[in-house]
């Protein structure tokens, strides 16, 4: 094993010229063999003119293996190809045999090239299998022992990366499929999903890898709910597509998405949709930097704008997705200008300039403060931003004849109890009031849960908080979301855009609601731990429950009301809303701006409790700033009692 561990460890140039050799050894021993099976007469060794023929058949032999590919293919990944190269080659060697044989009148009986081939098959296929097979087994048995499930294409593909590492060692696999069932490949046993217990106990496996990158996102999580009481670690192969593009490589395994856990498929999306307001067009994205932003960026590239700009507060944020971009739009072969473009949403001139300087044809307004703690805290800022930002730019887009603006909303906007839901709605009830002032720009808002993997989610703090030990931390036990990956999102966000006919509030459709605790525990388990509990003392690690945050919910709604249509896409519905005029909604607007201009929170709180947007605060004014000067107050007040 050692001798064969240096050979492998030689330069390739190396190791092909000892291939070559031994394969000259080979071809000589198949020829003289083949001769004394036959005439049982060793007196034929001294024949110089079968020394002759050999000598001119060999190096015509070994011509025909090179130029078929047998010194290129790698021994230890040997397959069907070196395969076919040995075959072809031997039958090109043994034609050659009988024409050498022929022409120098060699008399070597009929039957020795039929012999010939079969011993040069033996000794140059055979070694080779021999040697990889030695090779292969010495190379699995090193590393953590692994189950891989899916025995097939990619599971076989993700075996043979994975035997030449010293990091896993596959010793089983399993597979739903009952043909499969008892079969060997590469070594490796299959074996019946439902003693996979009993498999890892055998062996003391460590991780499960699910090899099945094209099934369907309910088999997946069909298949992670059977793994889950095993609290082993899931990893998993990269998805098809990635595969397929070369972007990923088999070897690449990662932790299990959670959009697996949740095992709803994503729709495909509608091409004449995402194209729409975007292809040869010029487009903007407000918070490009974001989350959504960010993605939003990602999709209206690959569908070919003209212009695609940048607008973002941010300036980190703004040079990382103009550089990816960039990157893309050279990978992609894109003629694609791309404009990163410094500001706030909140200079309504700056945002017009932008606008009127580029032409911009359609805006997708995702620049928003999102995290309702942090809204809770800054409530200046968060109404600031999110009410007369989108005012300001709203407006902008109307100066600089924009053709559509979409606003990207919230499920928080719907009977809010906190800060953040509520500006969100009255960003919504400012582009219903100027969409029945004019008819130049058409907007709309797209309204939407939680997506997974965005800035705030609780899964990359979940996934955090597990690889440090625990505890993992869920505000109430009882608290639900809904959810959606950033792609699914942001493509349907573009399709909603797409149809809106002016002030259509949008309801993307979600699926049903997570119970926040069991993903939390599902995340345990399939990282490979046990969730510690009353009943489970021995676990691994445990959950707390922190208690609701200033203005949070227990759980989210996507309607206000129960008036709500389909639309020409299954994942998307509209909903009839309550509005305002703009003549009554713009007194509401100059009360909101001058209390925040004078830092009265007590006028922003009852303002915001009239407007219609349906808050019902669970807490009193969490803003940090005010509470200090409340504190300060407090103190200055004792210190004048005191004092008198």
């Amino acid at each position: 094993m050692d001798f064969l561990q240096r050979i492998f460890s030689l330069p390739r140039n190396q190791k092909r010229l000892v291939s070559l050799t031994i394969d000259s050894v080979f071809l000589i021993c198949a020829f003289w063999g083949a001769l004394l099976v036959r005439l049982d007469d060793i007196s034929v060794l001294s024949n110089s003119t079968f020394w002759s023929v050999i000598l001119v058949v060999m190096p015509i032999s070994l011509v025909a293996f090179a130029k078929l590919g047998l010194y290129r293919a790698v021994l230890r990944y040997m397959g069907l190809q070196a395969l076919v190269a040995i075959l072809v080659g031997i039958t090109v060697s043994t034609i050659s045999l009988v024409l050498v044989s022929f022409y120098a009148e060699a008399n070597i009986p009929r039957t020795v090239p039929l012999i010939y081939a079969a011993f040069s098959l033996v000794f140059i296929g055979g070694s080779r299998t021999i040697v990889r097979s030695i090779v292969g087994s010495g190379m699995k048995r090193s590393g953590e022992a692994v189950i891989i499930y899916g025995a097939g294409v990619s599971g076989r593909q993700l075996l043979t990366s994975l035997v030449q590492s010293h990091e896993y060692y596959p010793f089983a696999f399993v597979d739903d499929d009952v043909c499969l069932h008892g079969t060997v490949i590469q070594g490796v046993h299959v074996h019946s999903p439902s003693i996979i217990r009993k498999l890892i106990k055998q062996k003391s496996a460590t991780k499960v890898l699910l090899a099945m990158p094209s099934a369907s996102r309910a088999k997946r999580q069909e298949i992670l709910t059977r793994l889950e009481p095993l609290a082993i670690q899931i990893l998993t192969i990269p998805a098809m597509a990635d595969l397929v593009n070369g972007t990923k490589l088999y070897s690449d395994i990662k932790e299990v998405e959670i959009d697996d856990l949740l095992g709803r498929d994503a729709v495909n999306p509608r091409e004449d949709l995402l194209s729409a307001n975007i292809k040869d067009k010029v487009v903007m994205v407000t918070g490009a930097g974001g989350s959504i932003g960010s993605e939003l960026c990602r999709q209206i590239l690959k569908q070919s704008p003209r212009k695609l700009v940048l607008f973002e507060l941010s300036e980190f944020a703004l040079y990382a997705i103009d550089r990816e971009l960039n990157a893309t739009a050279k990978e992609l072969g894109l003629d694609v200008r791309i404009l990163p473009i410094m500001g706030s949403v909140q200079r309504e001139n700056r945002v017009q300039a932008v606008m009127q300087s580029f032409g911009v044809q359609t805006v997708y307004h995702a620049a928003a403060y999102k995290h309702v703690p942090l809204v809770e805290h800054n409530v200046v800022e968060g109404v600031r931003n999110n009410v007369f930002g989108t005012l300001y730019t709203a407006r902008a887009a109307i100066a600089a004849k924009v053709e559509k603006f979409v606003l990207v909303s919230t499920d928080k906007a719907v009977r809010p109890t906190n800060v953040m839901g509520t500006t969100k709605r009255m960003a919504e009830l400012v582009l219903q009031a100027l969409s029945r002032e004019q008819n130049k720009t058409r907007f709309c808002m797209v309204r939407f849960g939680n997506v997974l993997g965005s800035s705030g989610s609780v899964v990359p703090l979940f996934r955090t908080q597990i690889a440090n030990g625990g505890p993992v931390t869920v505000t109430h036990p009882e608290i639900t979301r809904f959810f959606m990956t950033i792609p699914e999102a942001s493509q349907l966000v573009i399709q909603a855009g797409a149809m809106g006919k002016g002030g259509d509030v949008f309801v993307l459709d979600m699926g049903k609601s997570v119970k926040i605790v069991d993903l939390a525990e599902k995340m345990i388990r399939l990282s490979g731990y046990e969730v510690r509990s009353d009943k489970n003392p021995e676990g691994d690690i445990s959950i707390e429950f922190s208690g609701l945050r200033p203005g949070e919910k227990l759980y989210e709604e996507l309607l206000i009301g129960d008036d709500v249509t389909g639309t020409e896409h299954e994942r998307i519905m509209t909903a009839n809303e309550l509005y305002l005029t703009w003549a009554d909604y713009s007194v509401i607007l100059d009360r909101l701006d001058l209390a925040c201009h004078e830092f009265n929170h007590e006028a922003i709180r009852d303002i915001l409790l009239k407007t219609p947007t349906g808050f019902a605060p669970t807490d009193g004014i969490c803003d940090l700033v005010y509470q200090q000067k409340a504190k300060n107050l407090a103190a200055a007040k004792k210190v004048i009692s005191f004092a008198s």
